[in-house]
Formats: C-alpha cells, sequence, structure tokens
C-alpha cells in the first residue's frame, strides 16, 4: 500500500482553513516561508504567502462570496520527474460561490458561479512549499456572460467527477495500481507526446484509450466524448494549427490507485501555422502551460481533465483575451 496520509492531512487541513469563514492569517501558517505559487495567467508566479492573499486569494474570495469547494479528485504520489523524491498531492474541482463583486474585470452575476480548478502541492516537513494551480478564467467569464473566444469545436459544461465516483482517495492506496496508472500515463505520453508515431490519428489514441473516453477539456476548446469525436473536435484541429512542437516537460507526475496527473511550466511550445481557436495564425512560437488528470480503467485511459492556460498562450501571441472580453487592458496586474 501507498501511504501519504500525512501529506493529504496537511493539504485538507489548508483547505479547511483556506475555505472557512476567517482570514489569511489562519491559512498562511499552512505555506513554507519561502512558498512558490504558480496560477494561470494574469497571475503568474507569485513569491510568499503574503502576497498570494492579497494578489489572489483575498480579491477571490470577495468576488465570489460563500465559496465553498466542490472537490472531485484527490490523490498523491512520489513525483517521478525527480526521482520519486517529492510528495506532491492533487485536488481538483470546482469553488462554487455567488458572483456578487467584479474580478478581474469580469462583471458579477449574483447567480451561483464556478470556477474549475486542479491543484499541485508539494508537501515537505508538514507544510505545503510549493503549488501549482490552474483555473478556468474563461469559463467562468461564459457563465458571466461575458465569453472570450468564438464557438468552440467541442462542448460548454460545468464539468463533473469521475464517473465512477471514486476520484476522493483518502486512504491508503494498493501501491500496484498507481505504479500501474504512472505506467499508462507515460506510455499515452511516449505515444502520443511528439505527433510522430505514423498511424492515423484514432489508431494512434487508441493505443492508450478507451473507445468511449471522455476528454474534459478547457473553455474556448469544451469537452468531447469518443476517440472518433476526441479526434475530429480537439485533436486533430490542434495538430492542424500546430508545427514545430517540443517535446514534453513536467514539474511534477505521479499516481496513486486509477488517478494520476501533471503539470508543466511549460509542457511545451508549439508554433501556431495554421490558425486556432478561430485565431489567425502567427508562427510565433507559444507556452502551453497545462495539468492533465486522468482515470485509468484496466488498461486503458477513460477520463482526461484538461487545463489549459489560454489566456497565457494567446497573450504571447500579442492578443490580450482578457483585457479585450473586460475591456481592461492587463486586468490582474
Amino acid at each position: 500500500m501507498t501511504d501519504f496520509q500525512q501529506e493529504k492531512q496537511v493539504v485538507r487541513d489548508f483547505h479547511r482553513d483556506l475555505d472557512g469563514a476567517g482570514g489569511a492569517a489562519l491559512w498562511m501558517p499552512h505555506l513554507t516561508e519561502g512558498h512558490r505559487w504558480r496560477g494561470y495567467h494574469p497571475f503568474g508566479e507569485i513569491a510568499g504567502a503574503r502576497a498570494l492573499a492579497t494578489r489572489f486569494w483575498g480579491p477571490l474570495k470577495s468576488a465570489l462570496t460563500r465559496m465553498q469547494r466542490r472537490e472531485d479528485v484527490f490523490f498523491a504520489g512520489r513525483n517521478q520527474m525527480d526521482g520519486f523524491a517529492s510528495v506532491w498531492v492533487v485536488s481538483m474541482g470546482h469553488l462554487m460561490g455567488l458572483f456578487d463583486a467584479p474580478w478581474l474585470g469580469i462583471r458579477p452575476t449574483g447567480k451561483m458561479t464556478f470556477l474549475r480548478y486542479c491543484s499541485f502541492y508539494r508537501v515537505e516537513a508538514g507544510k505545503i512549499a510549493e503549488t501549482a494551480l490552474f483555473f478556468d478564467i474563461p469559463h467562468l467569464m461564459a457563465q458571466a456572460g461575458q465569453a472570450p473566444f468564438g464557438p468552440q469545436t467541442a462542448a460548454h459544461l460545468v464539468q463533473p467527477g469521475p464517473r465512477t465516483h471514486d476520484g476522493l482517495l483518502q486512504g491508503a492506496q494498493p501501491a500496484a495500481q498507481g505504479e500501474a496508472t504512472l505506467a499508462l500515463i507515460n506510455k499515452m505520453i511516449s505515444d502520443l507526446g511528439q505527433w510522430q508515431s505514423g498511424l492515423p490519428l484514432e489508431e494512434e489514441l487508441a493505443l492508450t484509450w478507451h473507445d468511449d473516453m471522455i476528454w474534459w477539456g478547457p473553455e474556448g476548446i469544451g469537452a468531447t466524448y469518443t476517440i472518433a469525436r476526441y479526434a475530429r473536435q480537439h485533436a486533430g484541429p490542434f495538430r492542424a494549427g500546430f508545427t514545430d512542437r517540443t517535446g514534453t516537460g513536467h514539474v511534477a507526475r505521479l499516481a496513486e490507485g486509477d488517478y494520476g496527473g501533471f503539470f508543466g511550466w511549460p509542457n511545451f511550445t508549439a508554433r501556431p501555422t495554421g490558425g486556432f481557436m478561430g485565431m489567425p495564425a502567427t508562427g510565433k512560437p507559444g507556452e502551453f502551460r497545462v495539468i492533465d488528470i486522468y482515470r485509468r480503467d484496466g488498461d486503458k485511459l477513460a477520463e482526461n481533465w484538461v487545463f489549459i492556460d489560454l489566456l497565457h498562450f494567446w497573450k504571447s501571441q500579442g492578443v490580450d483575451i482578457l483585457g479585450r472580453a473586460t475591456g481592461i487592458e492587463g486586468a490582474a496586474q
């Protein structure tokens, strides 16, 4: 069995104090003095708990009042990318609240609003030393009637958790299950990560994915179901729109039980040469900062929740999506 109970408890305690009605003084002690935070554009990297409270959590909690965490996936594991030396804990779901005040120039609705999120926490000596928190700002904008992108190739949804409803791994898990999940993720990266298998796309996907796979993609692309529709509604258009993709690089990659995932800063770079998401090709290399969470079912992958910092990518291409949609250039800076 793998037992990451101490690390999981650190994160559970942090979430309890962060999500409660108390102030930052309650949750800041859960972070190390030199805590490093990586977040979705326009936040980027934030050093230290106090700056994190001032720049991110304070304004967000003021905007989404009565905020509650609706967690769908929770697991931990050792990080393959540093030789399995560090332990990371992963939490994924939605932050739900009443959108009562402006945030980043996005107009409040006074209604329930869901902010998709996924967090990777590196836990060391009883504290959180490092965080990657990706959150789907364009999805929140669409709920507020300020959709930043044009028609997308797949579906706009408030995305559910796993079909199997077993994503909250609170207890210890059989080590062999996590090892099998990580091995399958690695095989998928090897098969798909470089776009060079020589196989037709659907056959390439079928090497590691169930035919009834679900790809829960970000706003601007959307969610899609089955290999055939995923190939048509995302993978095919994405590959057609980009060239010169670099190799895959991750900061953390881990698995526990039937769940695993990774994030990169960036995961890869690619050059838009064929147009994508209704935008013209620029020919300029851009970074893709991505979090992927997977559910394994037997010997293949069944579900994939994906967070892509599309605001960062398009800003690198000279398009300030957030500023254009809200009328506030550099909305969070």
